[in-house]
């Protein structure tokens, strides 16, 4: 797989899922730029070993949520690196409580962020992949979006949004040449993941037939192949990556 010539956007790319989908495709030669809302360290850091992977780099801090902090993103990125090839709508958050506790606010800052900042990074980026007649949006959605999660109905709303999201614009891009596909990871072991109680990861782990948990490597690895012309006669799919966690 090669993505050398191309530039690729990753929101929230500073830590975690982003992060490693960054790394991923810069070994593949592609240009990057990562997107990011308060740790400011972390995304320099990242960008320095980007850099070291002999492409071009940036961090650009923005709240996805908000449509000039997206058209600025996009615009700089444009500006630094070129127009945008593939599009990884990564960013999203967490307000996990039982329905009965839920606060609008939490449920609204759910959607903001996973949602609505997937539709207007989409929107941001389509304009100059269609002038290009080609482009790669690749959604991170999650089995839960599927399956569903005590605990985590504005979660699992939001993520369920992105599949139909997903479809949607797949079929409304693929006459420009722009392929939309999502993926749904199971239990990842990242920084979201690691403040959970042992016995909810217990729990969790008892329900995946593989009997481990995924890493953000596992992601990255499927990302690398629907960002590539390996994958563009695929579109509108949601690829499970969660061990038989969803079967």
């Amino acid at each position: 797989m090669d993505l050398k010539g191309k530039v690729a956007l990753v929101t929230g790319g500073s830590r975690g899922i982003g992060r490693e989908i960054a790394i991923g495709f810069s070994k593949l030669g592609a240009d990057i730029a990562i997107t990011y809302n308060s740790n400011s360290t972390k995304a320099q850091e990242l960008t320095e070993e980007l850099i070291k992977n002999g492409v071009k780099a940036v961090a650009v801090k923005g709240d996805v949520s908000v449509e000039e902090d997206v058209n600025s993103i996009v615009n700089l990125v444009e500006k630094e690196l070129g127009g945008i090839d593939i599009l990884v709508n990564n960013a999203g958050i967490t307000k996990d409580n039982l329905l009965i506790r839920m606060s609008p606010n939490d449920w609204d800052e759910v959607m903001n962020v996973n949602l609505k900042g997937v539709f207007l990074c989409t929107k941001a980026v389509t304009r100059g992949m269609m002038k290009k007649k080609y482009g790669k949006i690749i959604n991170i959605s999650s089995v839960v979006g599927i399956t569903g999660n005590p605990g985590q109905g504005n979660y699992s709303a939001s993520k369920a949004g992105i599949i139909g999201f997903t479809k949607s614009m797949a079929k409304e891009l693929a006459s420009r040449g722009i392929r939309v596909n999502a993926i749904a990871p199971g239990f990842i072991q990242t920084e979201m993941t690691d403040i959970l109680k042992d016995d909810i990861k217990k729990s969790m782990l008892n329900s995946i037939p593989l009997n481990h948990f995924g890493t953000p490597k596992d992601i990255s690895h499927v990302v690398n192949f629907l960002a590539n012309e390996e994958s563009d006669y695929i579109t509108g799919e949601v690829i499970k990556v969660d061990g038989g966690m969803a079967i």
